[in-house]
């Protein structure tokens, strides 16, 4: 069965719970048998780089070789009983001496980016290219799951300098550019899930949380259309289930805290925020 792409975009407030809803999709799409592509946080890819370095391939872009690298081992690992079967479509040059050829496993591209630092950004590009080529082929096909928390954090604007002091654009960035082209609504054969987050955000209002505020005008437009799915606080059941799981975890151990005015204190502090709700009963 073909499964056409589907773009959904999870938004809320601040400790709502966006990641945790990524997680289980992600867990869920594993289960399934789906080949998973996991983006932890997309914002850690427009900030506080370690090493930018020119682009081999592209003269106006900068690879992130350290960020390329940790992310395909992650990958690599996440995915290792895919790598085998998959076959690449083409042949990929990398030196005068070093090429990975058609009809090789991906396995292998992925070893020599992990292995291969400096070409890594590179490796990425390919491997997005292969997966985003082949997912969902009648011939060995597999389903696609592109998870991506904080996609926000591919538009906008970055921490990262040039040489000249000059910032870096998003678009400038070996990573954000490929990975942007599996964000698109341009392939078939899996789904693409995302979180808005403001934790991290760049220069983003710390009240804004809609995907308009977040994505901006050019983000909105290249995720257009999609489908919102907003997570909300705790309701009242989810609020005395997740009580009723502190008490049974003895993270609740102050004798006015199991009574019901101090459930009731809990409620105003928190106001059935799940992520403030934590931070209140966690061990000091």
């Amino acid at each position: 069965m073909l499964v056409l792409t589907l773009t959904g975009c999870v938004d809320g407030v601040k400790g709502s719970g966006k990641t945790m809803s990524l997680c289980h999709a992600v867990h869920y799409c594993s289960k399934q048998g789906w080949l998973v592509l996991h983006i932890p946080d997309a914002h850690l890819w427009v900030k506080n780089c370690k090493e930018l370095l020119p682009s081999s391939y592209h003269a106006s872009r900068f690879d992130q070789p350290i960020q390329a690298s940790n992310w395909l081992r992650n990958f690599r690992t996440t995915n290792e009983h895919f790598l085998s079967k998959i076959k690449l479509r083409q042949r990929y040059v990398w030196t005068k001496r070093e090429s990975t050829e058609e009809g090789r496993p991906l396995g292998e591209l992925v070893d020599m980016g992990v292995s291969r630092v400096k070409s890594s950004s590179d490796v990425v590009g390919a491997v997005l290219k292969e997966l985003r080529l082949q997912a969902g082929g009648t011939e060995g096909g597999f389903r696609l799951a592109v998870a991506v928390d904080g996609v926000n954090g591919l538009w906008g604007r970055t921490t990262l300098k040039k040489e000249d002091k000059s910032p870096v654009a998003p678009e400038e960035l070996t990573l954000v550019h490929n990975l942007r082209k599996m964000i698109n609504n341009d392939w078939c054969g899996g789904a693409v899930i995302a979180t808005l987050s403001q934790t991290g955000s760049l220069y983003a209002p710390s009240s804004a949380y809609l995907p308009q505020e977040l994505l901006g005008e050019e983000g909105f437009d290249s995720m257009d259309p999609f489908i919102p799915v907003p997570v909300s606080l705790y309701s009242e059941k989810e609020f005395e289930s997740c009580y009723l799981y502190y008490l049974d975890r003895h993270w609740l151990q102050h004798p006015h805290s199991q009574t019901e005015e101090g459930k009731k204190e809990l409620i105003f502090l928190s106001n059935r925020n799940p992520s403030v709700l934590e931070r209140l009963c966690a061990f000091l």
